[in-house]
């Protein structure tokens, strides 16, 4: 009796134990998991370079379309009278970001949308805030002090996973945003005595604008890893909701008519200005991505720093403005900062010589010293 029994129980859990075995499409990669050898940047086939080649073709990209892109920016403010616009500048540039993606995710095999609606909306919100705020603030402020704020996204991450989720950093992690904090303060005080357009509410619109950036980055890339998204899917859904957000705030202020009869007025020097500046922006981030893919985030921030001083020396040399050694002693201290900042996150590959091994190199080079004049 107890052998039909436990035989009984055996069958039953057998109605409940399957195996099921893939099919050949399944076995296939998703289109949005791309290895090296099929990554494709605005249709080209990377894998069929080098090591070097690839690298080079990444960085030039990011210089070239990101420079435009930064040229454009300050190049549609500089247009009297556009200032106040910031906002419908960016519900045009969130237009031309949604139809791009469009045409991506059709070119792609899986169009399916894999990441609920509801993250949409939040990661929409978020995109509205640092790209509206960002723009916005170049009304108030000059082009190098928004880049230099745009490179200290640490200090809000750093803030917000003290309070929120409890961290504690290093002491490199710490002196890296101390570094930050203090070649912000330099900056800005140095921006707020030479420019003629300085105005606190700048500072803030930007500070805004940083601190949604830190918290998209951590809700894309958790949403993305656990729905298995692809990009042009994210650009084209956080966008579009983004467009909705923005269309239907600026109705309710009011803005949108004023700004609509002003670009009317100007449409090369708004309009043309904006599409080129949305175009060579998302031509950017598709070179960021695959150099991230391809050499780690650590080659990325390197090269994409290198963009940023670039962009600020552009600026003063094609945008006149008025100049000061402070703004080069507050922008090396940010850049210590974010070289700090790289170091804690990968030690292990950046091994620095430590102070022993310093002082030992200096006392052997003092001894050759001393060597050389007895001889």
């Amino acid at each position: 009796m107890s052998a039909k029994f436990a035989l009984m129980n055996y069958n039953n859990a057998r109605k409940h134990l399957s195996i099921s075995i893939p099919s050949s499409s399944e076995v296939m990669m998703s289109p949005h998991i791309k290895s090296v050898e099929e990554l494709r940047v605005l249709g080209v086939n990377l894998g069929n370079f080098s090591t070097v080649t690839q690298f080079s073709i990444c960085t030039a990209g990011i210089f070239l379309f990101y420079l435009i892109y930064g040229y454009i920016q300050e190049l549609i403010f500089s247009v009297e009278g556009f200032k106040p616009f910031g906002w419908y500048l960016t519900l045009v540039q969130f237009g031309f970001y949604s139809l791009f993606g469009l045409v991506e995710l059709q070119l792609t095999q899986d169009k399916r949308r894999r990441i609920p609606g509801k993250t949409y909306m939040i990661i929409a919100f978020l995109t509205v805030g640092t790209m509206g705020l960002s723009n916005t603030s170049l009304g108030y402020l000059n082009y190098p002090t928004q880049v230099i704020f745009k490179c200290c996204k640490l200090i809000p991450v750093m803030i917000g996973g003290v309070f929120i989720q409890g961290k504690r950093y290093n002491l490199v992690d710490v002196s890296a945003a101390l570094c930050m904090s203090l070649g912000l303060i330099w900056f800005t005080l140095a921006d707020s005595k030479v420019a003629p357009n300085f105005n606190v509410t700048g500072v803030v619109f930007i500070s805004l604008a940083l601190c949604a950036d830190a918290a998209i980055g951590n809700v894309q890339e958790k949403a993305m890893k656990f729905h298995n998204g692809s990009n042009s899917e994210m650009v084209l859904y956080s966008y579009s909701i983004g467009f909705v957000y923005l269309l239907t705030g600026l109705l309710c202020v009011g803005g949108l008519g004023p700004a609509v009869a002003f670009c009317s007025k100007h449409p090369v020097t708004t309009y043309g200005y904006a599409f080129l500046f949305s175009l060579t922006g998302y031509f950017g981030i598709s070179f960021v991505l695959a150099l991230i893919k391809l050499f780690g985030a650590l080659v990325a921030v390197t090269v994409t720093t290198g963009r940023k001083a670039m962009t600020i020396v552009l600026s003063f040399m094609f945008f006149s403005k008025p100049f000061t050694f402070q703004y080069i002693w507050g922008g090396l201290l940010v850049l210590l900062g974010i070289f700090l900042n790289v170091y804690s996150k990968n030690k292990d590959k950046m091994k620095l010589p430590s102070l022993a091994q310093l002082r030992s190199l200096f006392l052997t080079g003092k001894k050759v010293r001393l060597l050389s004049q007895n001889v």
